[in-house]
C-alpha cells in the first residue's frame, strides 16, 4: 500500500453514517456500491463538509460499508456521526497524524482571533497554471508545484488575507476532479 496516490477524488456518492465504536461507515443515501467505486484500502475518507467530523484511513469495505483504521483523525466527544456528506481521496496518509492538518479544517484554538483554515488538496498542473495567472486574492493560493499541497489561510490583524501553501508531495500526475477545492483551485 502506497502512502499516497494521485486522485483527489475517488468517490463521494450519497451520504454516510459513521459508528465510531464499530469503526464502520455505512452508506445511508445515494451510495451506489463501494465495491465498484474504485476505492481501496489505504485511501482516506473525509467525513462532513470541511472535514467537520474528520478523516480516517480505509482498511476494508463491502458494497455498503467502509471499515476505518481508527478514530484518531475524527473529532472527539462523539460516538456516532449522523448522515453526512463525505469524499474519498488518495491523499497522503501521513498528514492525518499532523496536528496542523487535523480536523475540522477551520480552527481557532491556538491561533489569532480569526479562524485559520487548513487543508490538504490535490493540485493538478492545470490548477497551478490557473493559480499562477490569477489576480487579487486568488493569486495568493498559487503553490510552488503541483501535487499534494497543504494550504493554510487566515486574516491578519490588518484585515488582509494570508495564504501559506506547502507542497507536501510534488506530483505532476495529480488528477484533480474534486469539486470541494474548486473555489481556490479552479479546474478551468
Amino acid at each position: 500500500m502506497s502512502l499516497w496516490g494521485n486522485k483527489d477524488l475517488v468517490y463521494s456518492e450519497g451520504t454516510i453514517q459513521v459508528n465510531l465504536e464499530t469503526l464502520e461507515a455505512t452508506g445511508s443515501a445515494g451510495v451506489v456500491t463501494f465495491t465498484t467505486s474504485g476505492i481501496k484500502t489505504g485511501d482516506v475518507i473525509t467525513v462532513g463538509a470541511g472535514a467537520t467530523y474528520g478523516y480516517a484511513v480505509i482498511t476494508g469495505f463491502t458494497s455498503t460499508t467502509i471499515s476505518i483504521a481508527s478514530t484518531a483523525g475524527i473529532v472527539t466527544g462523539i460516538s456516532t456521526v449522523p448522515s453526512t456528506t463525505y469524499f474519498i481521496s488518495e491523499e497522503p496518509v501521513y498528514t492525518l497524524g499532523d496536528s496542523h492538518y487535523r480536523a475540522p479544517e477551520s480552527k481557532t484554538v491556538g491561533y489569532s482571533t480569526s479562524p485559520v483554515f487548513t487543508t490538504v488538496v490535490g493540485v493538478s498542473t492545470v490548477e497551478v497554471s490557473i493559480a499562477n495567472t490569477a489576480t487579487g486574492d486568488a493569486r495568493k493560493y498559487s503553490p510552488i508545484h503541483a501535487g499534494w499541497v497543504g494550504v493554510t489561510t487566515y486574516i491578519d490583524t490588518h484585515g488582509n488575507l494570508r495564504v501559506k501553501t506547502e507542497t507536501l508531495v510534488a506530483g505532476s500526475s495529480i488528477t484533480s476532479t474534486n469539486p470541494n477545492d474548486d473555489a481556490i483551485y479552479p479546474d478551468s
